[in-house]
């Protein structure tokens, strides 16, 4: 018999035409230089994407994880083949036009994922993911392919310790605004920022990496008690290694994430979200990843989800604790059971680890006494922490956070900005009067490009003494840390002639949570004549990438996809 013709393993759906016959030599040529041998390459072939980068904690522990998934998968009968793409740190960028290139690189990892998976036609997927746009980046990826395999979080980190307190990233972006408005001293601010991240991990609290965290396993496309052990927990290697062996029984069985994303498994999702307590992100990820499953989602799916879901987590930032307090608590069954306790869970939907999301919640391990999750019976709040606005200032939508405050109207002048920096001098200034409805604008998708997070200027506001004082709203986004009335994703954006490119100084704008609007107090006949003397501002970019994504992105509105 040739060394040609052995059996092909009936798992190698895609891989056997890269690797098997005589015709392929050249290919297996290659292959061999790498190290894989004729053993190696007869199994089926599973790719296992990092997004590590030197320049966060967030993605910092994966390289180690990697080498855990890869030894699982090779216990399981498979080979592995890793490789890695790119993340910008959204809490390092934050506050400079570094900022621009965060969601920019949710669609460009999604990208190159589908290149690399497609191109050496891998049998399966681990996609390890940490920080705020690798998580939906990941599902986007494998959504797309619709390759048997699944998304693994490399985990959150521990909070910091600063004068007998736990702390957060969130904390030192406060501590920004305390310190303008003279209330900490810069050896206060400097003792906090070296020790409010301790180590690897994503940042702690119920931003938007914890958050979309928690929607994965809500969307079942994550393995449900291995991605939720902080990042540098004694099991998390165990759990990586758990996880290699899983993507491959999903790969022998043919599991597909489209049997996995249904329409179920999303309004799971948006009740995670919602009863978390989360990133207003969530929001705009989600419709993403619907998207490239072909999941119709609208806005008014996350309103009326969300106008059911109690909130039931004690989470950060509008809560007490962080991601790691709950992984103690009993983790993400405590989430489940609650949710599909008050009926806003479908309890049927299976995950990719073949648990139903009751069957997650029934198995949880609760601690006793433990309050960061709460009975459903007694939430927090009677409802989730997102609301969907229309109206005159936003006819295409606009989402508004509600955990973390009660504030529910707020009508006021505004004050008008073109830029986030232009707003944080204000704030530097301390210029802002209570009342004021601040108004950032031209950082949408298109206009800024990229949709930059307002947690610079937001927590500033906060730290300042503002934020029960002002609203503020923008055609861009806010960071999962944001808390106060701030509204976000404005749509139609500035930059392409919405209504918030209308405003001026001193208009008055009125936002009323119950009523579901967002208004500019003008007659129809005035916006439309100050439209109508609008003029589109110069690309900030001409070319390159920048250029590119505004071109091509969507509304905030649908997920400000690019695909």
């Amino acid at each position: 018999m040739s060394v040609y013709t052995q059996p092909t393993d009936p798992a190698k759906r895609r891989s056997a035409a890269l690797t098997d016959g005589w015709e392929r030599a050249p290919a297996r040529a290659m292959l061999k230089a790498v190290g894989f041998t004729d053993e190696d390459l007869a199994k089926p072939l599973v790719g296992v994407a990092t997004t590590w980068i030197e320049t966060m904690p967030c993605n910092f522990n994966q390289r180690v994880l990697a080498k855990h998934v890869k030894d699982g998968i090779r216990a399981a009968g498979g080979t592995p083949i890793e490789f890695n793409t790119i993340s910008v740190s959204d809490g390092v960028s934050m506050g400079t036009t570094g900022m621009r290139a965060s969601l920019i690189s949710r669609d460009l990892i999604a990208d190159s994922i589908e290149l690399v998976v497609d191109g050496p036609l891998l049998d399966g997927l681990v996609s390890i993911v940490g920080c705020d746009k690798t998580i939906p980046a990941g599902a986007m990826a494998l959504a797309r392919l619709d390759v048997p395999g699944l998304v693994f979080y490399n985990g959150s980190i521990a909070p910091g310790k600063f004068r007998g307190r736990d702390v957060t990233i969130q904390d030192v972006f406060e501590a920004v605004g305390a310190r303008a408005a003279g209330t900490m001293t810069d050896e206060d601010v400097h003792a906090l920022e070296s020790v409010a991240c301790p180590g690897a991990g994503a940042c702690g609290g119920q931003y938007t990496a914890n958050t979309m965290a928690l929607v994965l396993d809500f969307l079942g496309i994550s393995p449900r008690g291995l991605s939720g052990i902080p990042a540098e927990h004694p099991s998390k290697a165990e759990a990586a290694r758990a996880a290699g062996e899983l993507v491959m029984k999903v790969v022998r069985e043919d599991i597909r994430p489209s049997q996995i994303l249904t329409r179920e498994a999303f309004e799971n999702a948006i009740a995670a979200v919602a009863g978390s307590g989360g990133s207003t992100n969530g929001v705009l990820h989600l419709l993403a990843i619907a998207h490239e499953v072909g999941i119709e989602l609208e806005l008014e799916d996350f309103d009326s989800i969300a106008g059911r879901t109690p909130i039931v987590a004690d989470l950060k930032p509008g809560g007490r604790y962080v991601a790691v307090d709950m992984y103690e608590a009993g983790g993400v069954g405590l989430m489940a059971r609650e949710l599909v306790g008050a009926g806003v869970a479908h309890g049927d939907a299976r995950g990719v680890d073949g648990q139903t999301l009751s069957e997650v919640g029934t198995s949880v391990q609760e601690r006793p006494g433990q309050d960061v999750v709460v009975s459903w019976q007694e939430p927090l709040k009677p409802t989730g922490g997102i609301a969907i606005l229309r109206g005159s200032l936003a006819p295409e939508g606009c989402v508004v956070k509600l955990a973390g405050h009660e504030r529910l109207y707020h009508s006021g002048p505004a004050r008008v900005f073109d830029s986030e920096e232009a707003c944080f001098a204000a704030v530097k200034a301390r210029s802002l009067k209570p009342g004021d409805v601040i108004v950032i604008r031209y950082e949408g998708p298109a206009g800024g490009p990229g949709m930059r997070e307002m947690l610079h200027v937001t927590a500033a506001i906060v730290g300042e003494g503002l934020g029960d004082e002002v609203c503020l709203i923008t055609d861009g986004r806010f960071s999962g840390a944001t808390h106060g009335l701030m509204v976000g994703h404005i749509a139609p954006e500035a930059a392409r002639g919405g209504p918030i490119a209308a405003v001026r100084d001193g208009d008055t704008i009125t936002l009323d949570v119950e009523k579901r609007r967002l208004d500019l107090e003008l007659s129809d006949e005035e916006l439309a004549s100050r439209l109508a003397g609008w003029t589109a501002p110069a690309p900030r970019y001409e070319r390159g990438v920048f250029a590119k994504y505004a071109k091509t992105v969507s509304s905030a509105s649908k997920g400000a996809v690019t695909s």
